[in-house]
């Protein structure tokens, strides 16, 4: 399959898995295990539909997605709807008014699923052969490390201070951050393009994180865009259990169109995530008010009630950076460095955090950071003081300047 730019989320819980399993087991028991491991992946279908793009999506009875197969929600009765719409902002803001909101997914074109259904991409048995492990398909591992020297976009306090932003090993990340004691939401417009990928094995985002905990447990949730060709935890789209997604139209990995143009047609994705504080699930919401599902506080530790921690930008997972020659060439954002701005460098407009007495706004403090400058950049761009700064960032990955 070649490549694809899909809407994803994943989330992130640091903790400690064994196995006792030796190498000589597992390469006997192979085939048999993709097997048992395509059992558990791809439910009962009620209905199935035949894309043109090749994916084949299942749609399945809500009650049979895999969240429920998370021990903390076997008796977990599905919230259909937030009890409130995403808390109202009353900024004014710049907005690009030559770029369009778009989600359309391939996979539209050939049919949809039925209300008390939802989509889910079914997984192939040559996806699960050409993966690295099984036990490894579809996550992430934990991030682990922290700055101190970053460029100072917007400060007002946390001088010389140690931020913690655990960037993880096989990550090179551009982004923009804010650090509060009590979040309950963010969002942003993210800028939608098709960058190169430089292998089967790495993947490239543009997205939101929201985090909280320490250095060494962290939890973190995530959406945005990923283009593909963290250890042993986190899990993206709905390959694990924990996300309860109510939207039938909506597939959470499925291919999305179309893609901005150097110079040309900006699109946009708007993403939020937020909690109510009376049921305490973090909701997912593409646009306005398109709901796609929830995290239930029940599958956290730190994240049950807020955090403290939201950054936005982009995130390339490969082996060869961070020192390793050669270094990937699988692209961020758009593929354009920062400076290029509108119509060149990928971006996120309209940033807002929601603290934790509803009030929605621009963070009042943020720092921009590249965890590798000379690849991949951040920039924080304000035109003038009568409109607020545009998040900007990307790379061309290795080459030239960043061998």
């Amino acid at each position: 399959m070649g490549k694809r730019i899909t809407l994803i989320f994943l989330f992130v819980i640091t903790f400690l898995v064994l196995s006792s399993v030796d190498v000589k087991t597992k390469a006997i028991q192979n085939l048999s295990e993709v097997d048992r491991k395509l059992m558990v992946l791809n439910k009962l279908a009620i209905k199935s539909i035949k894309s043109e793009d090749g994916d084949i999506i299942d749609c399945v009875d809500i009650y049979k997605q895999p969240a429920f197969d998370h021990p903390a929600l076997r008796n977990h009765i599905i919230q259909m709807k937030p009890n409130n719409s995403f808390p109202f902002d009353t900024t004014i803001s710049f907005k690009n008014e030559s770029s369009l909101q778009v989600l359309s997914q391939t996979w539209h074109k050939s049919g949809s699923c039925s209300k008390g259904t939802i989509p889910i991409r079914r997984i192939s048995r040559q996806e699960l052969l050409r993966a690295t492990s099984l036990e490894h398909f579809g996550r992430e591992g934990p991030r682990t490390s922290s700055i101190v020297n970053s460029t100072n976009d917007k400060s007002s306090g946390n001088n010389g201070s140690k931020i913690q932003v655990f960037p993880p090993p096989n990550h090179s990340a551009a982004y923009l951050f804010t650090k509060g004691y009590g979040f309950v939401g963010a969002r942003g417009v993210i800028n939608v393009w098709n960058p190169r990928v430089d292998s089967p094995d790495e993947y490239t985002t543009a997205q939101i994180w929201i985090k909280n905990g320490p250095n060494d447990g962290f939890e973190s949730i995530e959406a945005g865009w990923m283009m593909d060709a963290y250890q042993k935890t986190g899990c993206i789209n709905l390959i694990c259990s924990g996300f309860v997604q109510i939207n039938p139209r909506y597939e959470l990995g499925a291919p999305i169109q179309p893609t901005s143009q150097e110079r040309g047609k900006q699109y946009e994705i708007q993403i939020q995530i937020y909690q109510l504080p009376e049921t305490r699930k973090w909701w997912l919401v593409y646009g306005e008010d398109k709901v796609i599902g929830y995290w239930p506080y029940e599958i956290f530790n730190h994240l049950q009630r807020k955090a403290r921690i939201v950054q936005w930008g982009g995130d390339v997972n490969s082996k060869n950076i961070k020192g390793v020659k050669p270094h990937t060439t699988t692209a961020m954002g758009s593929g354009n460095y920062a400076y290029g701005l509108w119509g060149s460098a990928c971006y996120i407009d309209r940033l807002r955090i929601v603290d934790y007495n509803l009030l929605t706004k621009y963070p009042i403090w943020v720092r921009s950071n590249a965890e590798e400058p000379n690849c991949y950049t951040a920039l924080n761009y304000q035109k003038s003081l009568a409109i607020e700064p545009v998040f900007y960032f990307g790379g061309p990955g290795g080459g030239l300047f960043c061998p």
